[in-house]
């Protein structure tokens, strides 16, 4: 019983879905590193969304997620439609990126979106980082830098 307690809560911890989003991520470099030779890399991505549209469209139907479009604010479609632009352009940069270049090279650079969070978190959120946090920031820039260099 207090292991299946314990699992419940990991389910609902950040952290645990944060290390699980690091996991697949890694993943997703190493496999798209190989499923990006011989395609073009904008094709690849957007083979790649096509089976993120049909795998999302799938979980959200079988947990029965889907909400009226009245409960949806206009806000918060237009803050989901300025991300999504966002993520698009991010992926067609990654796997040109990786088309590119080696993927040890490019996951770290791409991973300064780490720094970026945080800068703009704290300009645009209001969010407060203390002085280990902005160290924290500045050490995954250094190390960012470093991975990447040749």
């Amino acid at each position: 019983m207090a292991s299946h307690q314990t699992s419940l809560g990991l389910a609902q911890s950040w952290q645990f879905w944060a290390v699980l989003a690091a996991m697949f991520a890694a993943a997703t470099a190493i496999l798209a590193k190989i499923g990006v030779e011989g395609i073009n890399s904008d094709l690849a991505t957007f083979l790649r969304t096509a089976v993120v549209v049909v795998l999302l469209a799938a979980i959200v139907s079988l947990t029965g997620q889907w909400q009226p479009r009245a409960e949806l604010s206009r806000r918060s479609l237009v803050f989901l439609a300025l991300s999504g632009l966002a993520t698009g352009a991010s992926w067609l940069c990654y796997f040109r990126a990786l088309k590119l270049g080696p993927a040890s090279a490019v996951a770290p650079v791409d991973k300064l979106s780490v720094v970026l969070v945080a800068v703009f978190g704290a300009a645009f959120l209001g969010e407060r980082l203390s002085w280990t946090n902005w160290l924290g920031v500045v050490l995954i820039m250094g190390g960012a830098v470093l991975v990447a260099w040749r």
